[in-house]
């Protein structure tokens, strides 16, 4: 497993191409929703399971606090702790920008993963592209 900081086009095009397969494919989210306007203003990262790129996430500092973003995992290769790798690579994105929180919307089905991160639910459940969602915070 290896997790990197993308750098150009072919690795955002590789994010991307995984984002569609689990947000639009798998969990029906439209794609001109899916990718929008803060693609080239977030930092991207990419895990590789077997030298294959199987999952990714963004982050935006927002009113200076770190977001979590489009975190995921190909179906195919889930239970191997590689959301764990991508959520430590987008803390450490964060905190070399100087961040001491960060925050996410989780997927109410994913509050579990993100809570054994060191994350809280700070808010009840709303909807998100019509998936149940709440927002969690933590202290980096």
């Amino acid at each position: 497993m290896e997790t990197i900081r993308i750098t150009n086009d072919e690795q955002l095009e590789e994010a991307f191409r995984i984002r569609k397969a689990v947000f639009v494919k798998e969990q029906g989210v439209a794609e001109e929703v899916e990718l929008d306007e803060f693609e080239d203003a977030a930092d991207h990262v990419l895990v590789y399971f077997e030298n294959e790129p199987v999952g990714t996430g963004r982050l935006r500092i927002v009113d200076g606090i770190a977001k979590l973003e489009r975190i995921c995992v190909l179906a195919s290769h889930r239970k191997h702790k590689l959301g764990k790798a991508i959520m430590d690579e987008l803390e450490a994105i964060a905190r070399d920008k100087g961040a001491t929180q960060a925050k996410l919307h989780g997927q109410v089905q994913a509050a579990t993963f993100y809570e054994k991160q060191g994350y809280e639910i700070a808010s009840t459940v709303f909807m998100e592209e019509n998936i149940p969602h709440v927002k969690m915070v933590k202290s980096l």
